[in-house]
Formats: structure tokens, C-alpha cells, sequence
């Protein structure tokens, strides 16, 4: 089982509403479909962040990432980032990674409880 964290370039949504109707239109368009969308620079340089802090999970020979799936850039579409964690370790890698997120200026979004972070 797996914990998933999505983040996105825009602006922050008013609430946790509008930004599930939001991942979904970011999902439908680059994720869900057979165009492949290379990920933007500020999604790669978030995603080369979130790597400085835990190795990929190719990568990973002690068994100390969080990823549930790699290389994590490849979980990135466009201005989308949706990143599957390991559920044993999804308290504290999602906690950095939406702190990051809102230093970066990015969204971070919650798609199990349908919520913003933080």
C-alpha cells in the first residue's frame, strides 16, 4: 500500500474543493493519457530537491527511501507531480515534501483525504 502526494504549478486553490477539481483536471490531462508531457523545470528542480533529501528508489540499495515506485521522475507530467510513497515512511516524507512544496512556490495536495497541504 502506498501514500500519494500530488503537487503542481499554479496558483494555491481557495479550498480543498476546488483543488480536487483541479488534480483531477491536471490528472486527465497529463497523466491519464497516452501524450507523453515532460515534466516542467520547476517540477524537475522540485523533484531533484526532494532527491538531495532520500535517494531514488533505483537507486537505493539500504532500503532508506521513501518512493514507492522510480525513478521519481518519472512519476512527474508536465506541471504535475504525483508520488507514490511507501506507507511506513509517508508521515514524515510527505510532511517534507509539502513543506517544500509551498517553499517552492508549488501546490501540494492530499488525494487520499481529498485536502491541501499543509
Amino acid at each position: 500500500m502506498s501514500y500519494d502526494l500530488a503537487v503542481w504549478e499554479g496558483e494555491r486553490p481557495v479550498d480543498d474543493q476546488a483543488a480536487a477539481q483541479a488534480f483531477t483536471a491536471l490528472y486527465e490531462r497529463y497523466v491519464d493519457t497516452d501524450v507523453e508531457h515532460p515534466p516542467t523545470q520547476r517540477i524537475a528542480v522540485y523533484v531533484a530537491a526532494l532527491l538531495e533529501q532520500w535517494r531514488d528508489l533505483t537507486e537505493d540499495e539500504e532500503d532508506t527511501s521513501p518512493w514507492s515506485s522510480g525513478p521519481l521522475i518519472g512519476e512527474a507530467c508536465g506541471p504535475l507531480g504525483y508520488f507514490p510513497m511507501r506507507w511506513s515512511m509517508a508521515e514524515d516524507a510527505s510532511t517534507y515534501a509539502a513543506a517544500l512544496a509551498d517553499s517552492m512556490g508549488l501546490v501540494c495536495f492530499d488525494p487520499q483525504q481529498n485536502r491541501l497541504r499543509p
